[in-house]
């Protein structure tokens, strides 16, 4: 009969919560409160989103894992994404807790992402003690929000121990937690209070050999490639023979080197490693997220992380460009290779194969936004790429097509009701719910193909005047609900490689709208800007004007603009059609044609419809 054990020092804790919620912002004032950093010490806000894209951006990208001390007891903290693109980062940080803190907005109230993480703790049996946020807001309603959070539990069909939580009310950027909403707390001392008390200790058996789940790497110049995870039973040392358990279950021979402890936000070298921590292993090359690290006398697999399947994929190759090389340190498709594939074993939820054409992968991910996080960071590490239009993964079912199927939320002022329902139903969407609380917002619901909001983001924001939120999260696959214009626009082609011309460019404006300012180089095939209309344009903006004589030689001097609006990765990405692609170098976005040259693209297109 097995026994069961609880290392009652420890507590396993992942804050869960959608973007924007205060989530990394308190786990600054748990720092502060618990004494990880010294008086007087200098630190930088929001200390857990240390990428450069996370502090630009304002959101958490990838999980990481951080420890404070309460009475005594290590709280191991792990920050999640609140975004669904980035669900392969939530699904590795549930393995390693036993509980987690459910932060809502005491304005918003439970938003699209939250369900996602919160489904995901539910699933995997997770006690769950709520906080509400931001309860000093002029427009905070945490009664309201509080049934919303009920409700949701509801609907994910969560059990009854599920549903009886506790409920804490903060303000995070002041760090205080309080039990009711109307109490003046002081600190979070509830907050560590309550983790203490509802979330059960690390659960072990004293009569197992040594068994830890890999649930992230990373990697260190000095010590080589390092494993991330939970102890789920047994003690390890430094030095100690041990062995890893692949996906086949082939058992791989390894040596610990090195044991590391998450202290505050550091890491601390120890000499021996206790049931329900989390560790960071050193010693093995060839590991990969879900293997089991274990004994070599009794080698035992745990049950491997399951990740929900990517929907969208795209085409990444070498830049072929004739500008290609002049930007980036890394331009081999080699090197763009291997960093896919890298990608591919720190990030669970993101698939690397080879194209059938040479230099060409196939990156299969969540959703559009985790892919421009992807190109982003490589360009910002030196790559220079192309990437194609994001394509949604259909599925084969008893002979129909299925494609995945997104459950959006809208929030948007009640004039733009009409345009954006029109939007969305020209789109295939399906309204399933509206509510007007009558504050002059509404909040509507549609069921869409996934297909259906790329690029739909930024004519959203147009449509709405920038005063639109947007959220989805994958409902599933439904059988395939037709076809419809993707863009009702076409590009401005360049038909000649040179460098913008003001006079060109003035002369090009009623065309549509432009892409470039003058002086940029630009090449055949290159795409310059927005047609008015549905075809595609090759014109040239590299037009010099003729210069007759002296009068009329100085007119280019008064020739005025319109100002461009600098394209973003994710503008970019949107924009393209199928047979368009984004030249992405450390420092230009550019769009192209997939074959650059117009005699190409004229033939091809005469081929297609002759066939």
């Amino acid at each position: 009969m097995k026994r069961s054990s609880q290392n009652t020092a420890l507590r396993n804790i992942a804050i869960i919560a959608h973007v924007d919620h205060g989530k990394t912002t308190l786990v600054d004032q748990m720092f502060k409160q618990s004494g990880v950093f010294r008086p007087g010490q200098e630190v930088a806000e929001r200390v857990m989103d240390s990428l450069d894209l996370e502090r630009e951006r304002g959101i958490t990208i990838a999980a990481k894992n951080c420890s404070v001390y309460w009475q005594d007891v290590k709280i191991n903290i792990l920050d999640t994404p609140g975004h669904a693109d980035f669900g392969g980062e939530v699904e590795r940080a549930l393995m390693m807790v036993d509980g987690v803190l459910l932060l809502v907005d005491a304005s918003e109230g439970p938003l699209p992402q939250t369900r996602f993480v919160l489904k995901k703790a539910l699933d995997a049996g997770l006690k769950i003690i709520v906080v509400i946020n931001k309860i000093d807001r002029k427009d905070a309603r945490p009664k309201e929000v509080l049934d919303e959070i009920y409700n949701l539990f509801f609907d994910l069909d969560a059990t009854e121990e599920q549903i009886d939580f506790p409920v804490l009310y903060a303000v995070g950027r002041e760090g205080i937690a309080q039990k009711s909403a109307e109490e003046q707390g002081r600190d979070l001392a509830s907050l560590f209070q309550a983790i203490l008390e509802e979330i059960p200790p690390p659960v072990y058996d004293p009569d197992e050999p040594f068994q830890m789940l890999v649930a992230d790497l990373d990697y260190s110049d000095y010590l080589g490639r390092l494993a991330v995870g939970k102890v789920f039973h047994g003690r390890v040392g430094c030095n100690e023979e041990m062995v890893c358990l692949d996906r086949e279950g082939k058992a791989l021979p390894l040596r610990v080197s090195k044991l590391q402890v998450y202290d505050g936000i550091n890491l601390k070298e120890v000499e021996t490693a206790q049931p329900g921590d989390i560790i960071i292993l050193a010693g093995i090359e060839e590991v990969a997220i879900g293997d089991t690290i274990c004994t070599r006398e009794a080698p035992k697999a745990l049950p491997r992380v399951s990740i929900d399947e990517p929907t969208i994929s795209m085409r990444f190759t070498s830049n072929t460009s004739p500008l290609a090389g002049r930007e980036g340190k890394y331009v081999q498709s080699g090197k763009i290779r291997e960093r896919l594939y890298k990608e591919s074993l720190r990030n669970v939820a993101i698939r690397v194969e080879d194209a059938e054409e040479a230099d060409n992968f196939i990156v299969k991910g969540r959703g559009e936004f985790q892919m421009a996080i992807l190109i982003e960071t490589m360009r910002r590490e030196g790559f220079e790429l192309m990437v194609g239009r994001p394509q949604v993964i259909y599925k084969q079912k008893s002979g129909k097509t299925l494609e995945p199927i997104e459950h959006l939320f809208i929030d948007c002022d009640e004039n733009f009701i009409g345009a954006v329902s029109e939007k969305l139903s020209r789109r295939k969407g399906r309204m399933v719910n509206l509510v007007n609380h009558g504050s002059g917002r509404v909040r509507m619901e549609f069921t869409i193909p996934s297909r259906s909001l790329i690029g739909y983001r930024n004519e959203f924001l147009t449509d709405t005047k920038g005063t639109g939120i947007m959220n989805s999260y994958l409902k599933g696959y439904e059988e395939y609900r037709g076809s419809f214009p993707l863009r009702l626009t076409g590009s401005l082609v360049a038909d000649r490689q040179g460098e913008a011309v003001s006079y060109a460019l003035f002369n090009l404006e009623p065309r549509g709208s432009l892409f470039l300012t003058p002086g940029e180089p630009v090449y055949e095939g290159m795409i310059v800007g927005e047609h008015n209309r549905e075809s595609d344009l090759n014109v040239n903006p590299c037009k010099m004007k003729k210069l007759t004589n002296m009068r009329a030689s100085n007119k280019d001097d008064a020739i005025q603009l319109t100002p461009v609006i600098p394209l973003t990765l994710e503008k970019a990405i949107e924009f393209i059609k199928d047979d368009e692609m984004v030249e992405v170098t450390p420092r230009s976005i550019r769009l192209r044609k997939a074959f650059l040259s117009a005699e190409t693209r004229h033939r091809l297109r005469a081929e297609r419809l002759n066939s």
